[in-house]
């Protein structure tokens, strides 16, 4: 099917349409492309941000006890919490500050400028030397990442074809936990004693994001601006060339390309979208979806912040395992956390979004609650704790990898990198925040039973979610973005 976009001055002339309306088969055409090699380099080059935020957040946890017992830093379990808190804090001032520059000003020119940012600030971490210094990197770091997902997610979901974006989501998301063994692995070498003096150990481990966030930049040179994000902003011209390089690049390795009839999408021509137009549709027209995203984000926020930014102060001060040992515990639980977005994605293109997202958000919930009472009756030991961890968390990886999934394809194209900020800034806000902070005080009374309070607070949360995306989630299984949610630009048919 040869290509439906067309200028102004040529739809008013010969087709009759409207001088300020865009007819376009683009989105159609990059939805009926078959999976390739653009779209695997695609997930490597921009899906690695998950695995950045991984290995910050598993060295966070990690290293906690190297920072307990460094000379310059001398930290509590709050103060560690504290740090955690500022790092979410970071990460959701900077989702919404990138993501409304990513709906303005691009996805390309944002996920070069959050990831400078990242690396910057994850290196400037090394060389902390007190608490304040500390929770300022932490913060900075958490908004290079924050950034990164709103910039990312948006451009990945707008390249993937509809009916694998459920599945390359999830799997994408549970790169996150790759990062984590990443993380893991490097701690138990540079926490070594015999490795490094005490207070170098910590600091060397900050570096391996610095070193890794480097090497991104290079794999990123070749990314395209979003074609979906260039019609919005009136340059058709341009987004046409690249969905035509794309096509072409399938065409040169022998890859036949469907002949599927694809339904044009007519837009009004504007360069950009007014906030108020954002915000009507945000908390008006789709005020529904967004509860469900802001529950979705809330629940899974709290969950995984607050339980794993303090997975190794259980382990050390609950099951006396020594710090420089975290990590062969922390890789068990990665290996979890990556299997079940990846083998449970599949289902959530075949079975279902809200089938799939109330199942895995319930289950996890269940799960925490039966195995933090048994927790706090001290029948687990630190081997079945962790084998614990893993089964809940195969499942409730699977339910936060759809939180993000949902809030990026559940609303309009023109807000979709503000929507994931404004509901993982939200919803961070509410349960990440609040949770590393709370368990810290929680551990430090070295009561089971106070901690097992904190875990039923995540497992209420988590079923509360269950719920309320059994009732209202989005059956967007399949389908194209633009048929999920209608565009704020879409022109009137005729």
């Amino acid at each position: 099917m040869s290509d439906t976009t067309t200028t102004q001055e040529k739809q008013s002339n010969e087709r009759g349409t409207p001088r300020d309306v865009i007819e376009t088969d683009l989105p159609g055409r990059l939805d009926r492309l078959p999976w390739g090699r653009f779209h695997t380099l695609i997930v490597f080059a921009l899906g690695i941000t998950w695995l950045l935020d991984g290995l910050e957040v598993t060295l966070a946890g990690a290293v906690a006890s190297a920072l307990k017992a460094s000379p310059a830093l001398q930290f509590s379990n709050a103060d560690v919490g504290i740090a955690g808190s500022a790092y979410i804090a970071g990460a959701m001032l900077g989702a919404l500050g990138f993501g409304w520059l990513t709906d303005r000003l691009g996805r390309r020119k944002l996920f070069f400028i959050t990831l400078f940012l990242y690396v910057a600030a994850t290196a400037a971490t090394a060389f902390s030397w007190n608490l304040a210094s500390f929770v300022l990197f932490r913060f900075l770091t958490g908004a290079g990442i924050g950034g990164e997902y709103t910039a990312i997610n948006s451009t990945i979901q707008e390249f993937t074809p509809a009916r694998l974006r459920g599945w390359t989501d999830l799997a994408i998301n549970g790169t996150f936990w790759v990062g984590a063994g990443i993380g893991a692995a490097g701690s138990l070498v540079l926490l070594d004693p015999g490795m490094l003096p005490p207070d170098w150990g910590w600091r060397a481990c900050f570096l391996i994001g610095a070193a890794l966030g480097l090497t991104i930049l290079f794999m990123r040179m070749w990314v395209p601006e979003s074609p979906r994000w260039l019609i919005t902003h009136n340059q058709v011209d341009e987004a046409r060339q690249i969905v035509e390089d794309i096509e072409g690049h399938f065409r040169e390795h022998g890859v036949e390309i469907p002949d599927t009839p694809v339904k044009p999408l007519r837009l009004k021509a504007r360069d950009s979208t007014p906030l108020g137009k954002v915000f009507h549709a945000l908390f008006n027209t789709h005020r529904r979806r967004s509860l469900v995203g802001l529950m979705l984000m809330t629940a899974q926020a709290f969950f995984y912040n607050a339980i794993f930014f303090t997975y190794a102060l259980v382990l050390t001060d609950f099951y006396k395992v020594p710090g420089d040992h975290i990590g062969w515990y922390v890789l068990p639980f990665t290996a979890g956390n990556f299997l079940g977005p990846v083998l449970l994605g599949k289902l959530f293109d075949v079975i279902g979004r809200r089938r799939m997202i109330a199942f895995t958000y319930a289950i996890s919930g269940v799960l925490l609650t039966i195995s933090g009472w048994i927790f706090m009756e001290g029948m687990l030991t630190v081997t079945t704790q962790t084998i614990a961890w893993m089964v809940i968390f195969f499942f409730a990886s699977a339910a936060a990898s759809s939180a993000y999934l949902t809030v990026s394809e559940t609303f309009p194209l023109e807000i979709r990198a503000l929507a994931i900020a404004v509901f993982y800034a939200f919803g961070t806000a509410l349960g990440g925040i609040i949770g590393p902070t709370l368990f810290g005080h929680l551990i430090d009374t070295h009561e089971r039973g106070a901690v097992f309070i904190g875990y039923l607070i995540g497992s209420g949360l988590m079923l509360a979610a269950a719920i309320v995306a059994g009732i209202w989630g989005i059956a967007a299984e399949r389908k194209s973005l633009e048929d999920v949610a209608r565009p704020l630009s879409a022109a009137d048919e005729h």
